[in-house]
């Protein structure tokens, strides 16, 4: 499976992630929506839908467990037909990462989880000091998206 990054120190740990947890698609990004990593998408519209859902679950169900139970949601799971999906924060100093996971038969919650709390380990060790700050919006958030996708699909 191709790995595309936007951040060198996290293809390693996301590469053996994926084929440890035995993933068929795989997402880091930025509780903003940008994109730090993926694996297994072929097209850039699809990891940007991916990106927007998972932000605004991730957001959604973070504020709605503060207020059921006092704290937010920090993992998510759903058991589909055929596929299911994992999302959970990734504590990165300063900055939650979100990772989304998507699985099959092939592989089950169970692997997931635990290979899940390998991927933050290798993370928090890996994440260099000025990474754990997290990217900002600036004025020039449309251009650098681009840019980010394109070197993800190997068109920079």
């Amino acid at each position: 499976m191709i790995i595309a990054t936007v951040e060198d120190w996290v293809e390693a740990p996301l590469a053996r992630y994926v084929d440890e947890a035995r993933a068929r698609l795989a997402l880091l990004l930025h509780p903003s929506g940008q994109v730090v990593a993926q694996a297994g998408f072929t097209r850039s519209t699809d990891v940007m839908t991916a990106c927007a859902l998972a932000a605004a679950v991730h957001a959604t169900s973070k504020e709605l467990g503060r207020q059921v139970d006092g704290a937010g949601f920090r993992v998510l799971h759903h058991s589909g037909s055929d596929k299911q999906l994992h999302l959970a924060a990734v504590d990165l100093g300063r900055v939650a990462y979100i990772c989304l996971t998507v699985f099959d038969e092939e592989s089950s919650l169970g692997l997931v989880r635990m290979y899940f709390s390998d991927l933050c380990r290798e993370l928090a060790a890996a994440v260099p000091e000025q990474s754990a700050k997290g990217p900002a919006l600036g004025l020039d958030f449309e251009r650098e998206l681009n840019h980010n996708l394109s070197a993800l699909f190997g068109r920079a």
